[in-house]
């Protein structure tokens, strides 16, 4: 283990000591929490107005398992729910397609039709609570599941509240789940940006996502800037659109990391929203509300060890502090058995219990922003802002991130920052408890969730089942009328939200965007 200098995960020197003058010098010491540029959040009073949204995320097998597990969540305590989708939805193919075999409802829960979203939230109130879906390339598909379910049970749909992750240009950088090219892409989120502001007032259009990237292995830097960068791309071609940036703008979310470097994680989380705040005015927005960064967090799945897997408890406390000394708006907290399999509901409930513990018997939450004033959390906050604004900066030279995706910037620094810090941990630079250093030779026995692969040949009956009894004279109009306006400039939305009410599936949809948008070669 190496002595002396010390370093931040992103590779800021820290002193050993910090004093008055290391405050920065345009430092605003009178700036209160929910005053521009939000640095110390983006509400007065913080949590002693409201506590943070506990919003476990979870998914896995059918409908039906996963319903069940939201109705135990809820009755442990859950404030919202976050759903998992398996590979085969989040790339648009049906449960039955050959290239979905291996994969349902493995990574979460197989949805393939209004019957199955009907099945997901069975007996649950979609008006009294808020949904997300993390689901990026067939988003679309899904919110359209869920705004046709509303209509069906006759809820106003200005009464939904939620968020759909929807945010593709990560997916090109980071992890893999896209369809459609860039430009096709972008022209269904602001269809999907359009429509929600038409219809869905609490609805959040897009959760701009830096955990994926986070997970790929970028630093906490490089997390905050490129995903700043990809909102910045998401607002300028919705203004592009001609959409009101002071009204799609209050929409936006933002969904973050949170790792064990407790006070880079919370120094990061700061400069985020004053990044953005000031990002946004110089985009044109005037509305508070449209300049406020609000994110969703979630403890690091990368953090988490198969070796000594109890000691992930530790690490997701560590992690659940960063995120509220930060300001989180909610916060989805890991099991810690979730580097062997999907979380157990023993593991879910210790992970919601650690939030719980965290809002009603630490004090944290007793008052906003409480690192403020702090010589070293300020000094780092600076340090973050600078290292992010530069490489910002230099993503803006490039043309955005589109090009800087394009031509494989964003993902040849992510993949640099993935190899220092595994050379790190291989040369004991970095320590890992129970992996590099303290390891144990008695290996705990954890019980681990197991997917049967039955699931698919259930579900490919239920597709039989719907195809069966559906008028397929509706389905085929339905499938035309959307490759015709995907070949127009008109919004994608109610044609989609027409199919899906006429029980066309998630695959047919995407199937017949296929072949008018083509697919993207990484």
């Amino acid at each position: 283990m190496q002595k002396g200098a010390k370093k931040t995960d992103s590779g800021i020197d820290i002193k050993k000591v910090y004093t008055n003058k290391d405050l920065p010098e345009n430092l605003n010491g009178d700036l209160l929490p929910g005053e521009f540029p939000y640095t110390r959040g983006v509400q007065a009073d913080m949590y002693r107005g409201k506590l943070w949204t506990m919003r476990q995320y979870a998914g896995f097998s059918t409908a039906e398992e996963s319903n069940k597990r939201y109705h135990f969540l809820l009755g442990q305590g859950v404030m919202g729910l976050s759903v998992a989708f398996d590979l085969p939805t989040q790339i648009g193919y049906d449960a039955d397609d050959a290239l979905a075999e291996g994969e349902v409802g493995k990574v979460g829960v197989s949805i393939c039709s209004l019957e199955d979203m009907e099945i997901l939230f069975k007996d649950i109130p979609l008006d009294k609570i808020s949904t997300s879906m993390t689901i990026n390339s067939t988003a679309f598909i899904l919110l359209a599941f869920y705004v046709a379910l509303a209509k069906k049970r006759g809820i106003a749909l200005d009464q939904l509240a939620g968020t759909i992750q929807n945010d593709i240009l990560k997916e090109y950088a980071a992890r893999g789940t896209y369809i459609y090219p860039p430009k096709p892409s972008m022209r269904i989120i602001t269809d999907i940006f359009e429509y929600c502001g038409l219809h869905l007032p609490k609805w959040n259009s897009i959760s701009i996502s830096g955990y994926h990237i986070r997970e790929a292995g970028s630093t906490a830097v490089q997390e905050i800037a490129f995903t700043l960068s990809n909102g910045k791309a998401y607002v300028q071609a919705a203004k592009e659109k001609g959409l009101d940036i002071n009204v799609f703008g209050k929409r936006l979310s933002f969904f973050f990391n949170a790792h064990n470097n407790l006070f880079e994680e919370v120094a990061k989380f700061r400069a985020a929203r004053k990044i953005w705040a000031q990002m946004m005015k110089d985009l044109g927005a005037t509305d508070e509300k449209a300049l406020m960064l609000r994110f969703h967090t979630q403890t690091g799945g990368a953090t988490l060890t198969a070796q000594q897997p109890l000691n992930n408890i530790s690490r997701v406390t560590i992690q659940t502090i960063a995120a509220v000394l930060g300001g989180t708006q909610s916060l989805h907290t890991n099991g810690y058995d979730e580097a062997l399999g999907l979380p157990t509901e023993n593991a879910a409930s210790i992970a919601l219990r650690t939030q719980q513990v965290v809002a009603f018997e630490s004090g944290i939450p007793d008052s906003a922003d409480p690192l403020a004033g702090s010589f070293f959390v300020e000094n780092l906050t600076n340090e973050m802002e600078e290292k992010a604004l530069a490489l910002i900066k230099q993503i803006d030279e490039m043309g955005g991130s589109v090009s800087a995706i394009e031509n494989g910037f964003m993902q040849n620094k992510i993949a640099e920052s993935a190899y220092a810090y595994q050379k790190a941990i291989e040369s004991k630079e970095k320590i890992i408890v129970g992996v590099n250093e303290f390891q144990s030779e008695n290996a705990e026995k954890i019980p681990i969730m197991r997917i049967n692969e039955a699931i698919r040949i259930a579900q490919i009956e239920k597709i039989k089942k719907l195809k069966a009894k559906r008028d397929e004279n509706k389905v085929i109009a339905c499938l035309k009328n959307i490759k015709e306006i995907a070949s127009s400039t008109n919004n994608l939305m109610p044609s989609v939200i027409e199919a899906v009410e006429q029980n066309c599936t998630l695959g047919e949809i995407a199937g017949v965007l296929r072949t008018v948008f083509g697919e993207y070669q990484a």
